[in-house]
């Protein structure tokens, strides 16, 4: 093939074995770019012309002298006729697509007066952070180790976690600038193979510019993308990771992306944590029932207080129906305005402290809280009843251990007391209807996700709602399909020891 020099948008010619044509395809492939460096050499083993291209920056300078530039230029060869370097992984190439892509992605490239091939030398050197706990999902019991934005690092975690031949990996690129690195890691004999052909398909089917992070990706493959409800779990834990894996699930690792994506999940996994299986099955049950308890007050508690003062005040006893009256006496305004003015006075001081600087944000979100609620309450515009009922509904709200899913109660909390202020009751029970019937008719990557309640499975309760001893843990979740239902033996081994 012809090795005429390229552009931006040709680069599927084949390299040319002349070297200074190779170098000329370089300068116009990547012309204004000033961190790019062409490195010129002589290789003392072969007797060969050579130059090295990298990006500055990207790549790890010191392993880069030592295992590289050391080797070629001050080593004599030996009867071998090829280069010798002490990288771990080199690759050669000949279309100009994945030279380009290895150069931007930190590798370096050795080009060689007369060979037709380029050598990629495994060399990055990104700029990472060191492995610190998790911001979004602190665990008291659980590994103090979250993931960070190398989706190497990443996998090596989750690895550590399951070092089992059947931990399978498969590689995407996606994103046509971006070219962002996607792998799906899955245990291969557990893990239900038609889950992972639809996931493939999908992934596969992404056409963007750049995927920079979970979020944009899962957007693209939910099955539900106008539903409030998420459909995959985005978690910043190894362990939370590896035990989905163990469950039959799979889990997305997005390269660049502090997080990775599960897939698939149900309603019940969302309030789940790590902590479950490390604390007492009576005590993990307990906050499991009071988490989905929390959850219905989130929504419900300020469309029912609406409906009770608005239309039902005859179910109040006459001693709270006074007190009421006495707070309410000098508000100027209805039960709805009141709730809104508060929960969106909420809404901003929880965005002000998640945006603010750590230590300010605390501060704005404990003393801004305090000092406009008495304010409020002091001025008349709301009544103190209200402030206790929107601050019950907060706090239960951030009982839900999962962001996704708080985010989508806060939204239902709205829409709960526009119907209460409609309707009442009754607008209360019909919201609680669609929110029921959607739960039942969605799905997560096809997989039903109400299951185990709707379809029925029995079978899948003993890590539901709540969870028993993990001794008698021993079948998988019916909502992964796995092809081995079976994660362990069904008694303890040295009970049965000592009956024998």
């Amino acid at each position: 093939m012809s090795g005429q020099p390229v552009d931006n948008h040709d680069v599927d010619r084949y390299i040319s074995s002349s070297l200074e044509e190779s170098l000329n395809s370089i300068q116009v492939i990547f012309a204004e770019t000033p961190d790019l460096i062409v490195r010129k050499l002589f290789i003392k083993q072969t007797g060969e012309q050579a130059a090295l291209v990298y990006m500055d920056g990207m790549t790890d300078k010191a392993q880069l002298h030592r295992d590289v530039l050391a080797p070629l230029q001050l080593e004599t060869g030996g009867p071998s006729e090829d280069f010798i370097t002490t990288v771990g992984n080199i690759k050669s190439h000949t279309d100009w697509a994945y030279i380009k892509l290895s150069i931007m992605t930190g590798n370096s490239v050795l080009f060689i007066e007369g060979r037709s091939e380029a050598f990629v030398l495994d060399t990055k050197g990104l700029p990472q952070r060191a492995v610190e706990d998790p911001q979004q999902e602190p665990s008291p019991k659980g590994a103090h180790q979250g993931f960070i934005e190398s989706g190497a690092q990443n996998i090596a975690m989750i690895r550590r976690y399951i070092p089992d031949k059947e931990l399978k990996l498969k590689r995407f690129v996606v994103g046509e600038r971006g070219k962002t690195g996607v792998s799906v890691l899955y245990l291969e004999d557990v893990a239900n193979p038609e889950i992972l052909k639809k996931l493939k398909e999908r992934i596969e089917a992404v056409d963007i510019d750049a995927v920079i992070n979970t979020g944009e990706l899962a957007e693209f493959i939910e099955d539900h993308p106008f539903e409030l409800f998420p459909q995959l779990i985005a978690t910043e834990r190894p362990d939370s990771a590896a035990t989905h894996i163990l469950q039959g699930r799979y889990v997305i690792v997005v390269d660049g992306s502090p997080s990775v994506l599960v897939a698939p999940v149900n309603f019940i996994s969302f309030f789940q944590t790590v902590d479950d299986y490390s604390s007492r099955w009576s005590i993990s049950s307990f906050l499991r029932i009071l988490r989905m308890f929390a959850f219905f007050v989130a929504i419900f508690l300020p469309g029912f207080f609406i409906s009770v003062l608005s239309y039902h005040y005859e179910i109040i006893p006459m001693k709270l129906l006074l007190t009421l009256g006495e707070s309410r006496g000098q508000v100027p305004f209805p039960p709805f305005v009141e709730a809104i003015i508060m929960e969106v006075t909420l809404e901003m001081l929880r965005e002000a402290s998640v945006r603010l600087p750590a230590p300010v944000g605390q501060t704005v979100g404990i003393v801004g809280g305090i000092v406009i609620g008495q304010a409020v309450v002091q001025a008349g515009l709301i009544s103190n009843v209200m402030v206790i009922v929107v601050a019950f509904t907060a706090i239960a709200s951030f009982i839900i251990p999962n962001v996704d899913m708080m985010a989508a109660v806060r939204i239902l909390r709205f829409i709960m007391m526009v119907l209460a202020t409609w309707f009442g009751f009754v607008g209360l029970v019909i919201g609680m209807m669609v929110l029921v019937g959607r739960l039942i008719a969605l799905n997560s990557l096809d997989q039903s996700y109400s299951i185990p309640y709707a379809p029925f499975r029995p079978s899948g309760w003993k890590d539901g709602l709540f969870r028993v001893p993990l001794w008698l843990m021993n079948r998988r979740p019916v909502s992964t399909s796995p092809q081995q239902t079976k994660s362990q033996g069904r008694s303890r081994g040295w009970k049965e020891k000592n009956k024998s």
